[in-house]
């Protein structure tokens, strides 16, 4: 069996926490058996590792989550990144064909694809294994997890099913109702109707061919080259509803999407996190503070409060669901973002009467960690060392930098780091276009230096 996990979207509702490049399934807030805290990632791959489902599995995203992933789960994951953000069918069909065309998987070995943020326990994954069986013994082409409703929801889809078996915990499909109204989800609840989970099982020879209908390719690289090819929309929409062998496998257990701030704060360890003073008469009431400044929360009844360069969020409880809805219109470029060499936050942000910006970082790179042998063309980048040493290089040419040095960076002049020691800097940047895509990377060959 091989496994993918989605992990794709921004997750605004969990807005300012969460962005396009920090999605929900990476806040480090749940907590860890043995404690400590992990994302939603970590602790569903935990939860693999140790239900014994997979060993190894690949990971769908795009660009922009590379780091974040390589950084929460190590380097030994195969990710595939979509050319460009769609929807679950293309990139379940990219994912396919990365283990068709790279892996050489065979077709008749049975793949599994979920969701990187579903909050479960061990008796899912259980499920996931009568799932695998179900495509081995062929009780149909296309086997879904219908999660057993806890309450009349208009948030997720609904499977209808029928009474007889077609092998061990395994219903046929009669019909699927896509997030309906308050009244009729009761009803379909009533019914014995599931949730859909949004984990599927099939034969990868079977994913193939239905992709051959679409887009006939011979190689990863040529779909990934045609990829906008492949119509937008979710699997459901496209592959499941209306497929004629299509099973349900139903999963009885506790299950939860933390995609709200409602869901988020039942799961949260603590009332608390960061610089945070709550008074004695709170209720409720839950604060997350990602900024160095102190916030003071008193008198708050049954309200979540989230602080971070993104923005800061009061909202009350009830009031949860409509974040996504403000957030869209809020948002702004990252102020916040991790990579594989550490972390930068944006301190500040200015335009000029004349249209000249200026945006000033804080750096921290890990110890042995590197930014990349770059070059811009539209800023000049002066960078102030404020604690650490490490190696510059400079348009080739290399000396090392420690506490108190101040190097001014010229658009057009190749530039990298690395830091010996943890390295922290100040970067100021100074142009008419103070954008991420304003870097041309380059080839440094940093073994040289040692």
């Amino acid at each position: 069996m091989k496994l993918i996990l989605l992990s794709g979207g921004s997750g605004k509702r969990l807005w300012p926490l969460s962005n396009d490049t920090r999605s929900k399934q990476f806040l480090p807030v749940l907590q860890r058996p043995g404690g400590g805290v992990e994302s939603m990632i970590q602790r569903i791959v935990r939860q693999i590792r140790e239900t014994g489902l997979a060993d190894h599995f690949t990971v769908a995203t795009n660009a922009a989550q590379v780091d974040l992933l390589t950084n929460q789960l190590g380097e030994g994951v195969d990710i595939v990144t979509e050319p460009v953000r769609r929807k679950t069918f293309p990139a379940i069909a990219l994912s396919a064909a990365y283990l068709a065309f790279e892996k050489h998987v065979p077709s008749d070995e049975p793949v599994v694809v979920m969701p990187c943020d579903a909050y479960t326990d061990s008796g899912y994954f259980e499920t996931v294994r009568t799932m695998v069986r179900a495509v081995e013994t062929q009780a149909a082409e296309w086997v879904l997890m219908g999660i057993r409703p806890t309450h009349a929801s208009p948030r997720y889809g609904y499977v209808l099913h029928g009474p007889d078996p077609v092998g061990a915990d395994v219903f046929p499909v009669e019909r699927f109702v896509e997030k309906p109204a308050q009244e009729e989800a009761g009803r379909l609840m009533a019914a014995g109707a599931f949730w859909n989970g949004g984990v599927f099982a099939f034969r990868l020879g079977r994913m193939m061919s239905l992709l051959a209908q679409y887009l006939p390719v011979d190689s990863f690289a040529d779909l990934r080259a045609h990829y906008t090819s492949l119509p937008e929309i979710n699997f459901d929409c496209e592959v499941i509803e209306n497929a004629r062998s299509v099973a349900v496998v139903p999963f009885d257990g506790p299950w939860k999407d933390l995609g709200s701030w409602h869901a988020l704060t039942e799961q949260l360890p603590l009332q608390s996190s960061g610089n945070v003073h709550l008074a004695e008469d709170n209720v409720n009431t839950h604060v997350i503070n990602e900024l160095g400044i102190p916030v003071l929360c008193a008198g708050m009844h049954d309200a979540v409060v989230a602080c971070s360069p993104d923005g800061i969020l009061v909202c009350a409880k009830s009031a949860a669901e409509g974040v996504k809805r403000y957030a869209h219109s809020l948002s702004i470029r990252p102020m916040y973002e991790e990579r594989r060499w550490g972390t930068y936050r944006v301190v500040d942000a200015t335009t000029y009467d004349d249209g000249y910006k200026s945006l000033t970082k804080s750096l921290t790179l890990h110890a042995g960690k590197h930014i990349s042998y770059q070059v811009h063309r539209h800023r000049d980048e002066v960078w102030t060392f404020v604690d650490g040493t490490g190696l510059l290089v400079l348009d080739g040419r290399v000396q090392k930098v420690r506490r108190g040095d101040v190097v001014h960076i010229r658009k057009g002049q190749f530039h990298a780091v690395k830091a010996l020691t943890d390295l922290q800097l100040i970067e100021v940047q100074i142009g008419d276009d103070l954008v991420e895509e304003d870097i041309e990377r380059y080839d440094w060959d940093w073994d040289t230096l040692k």
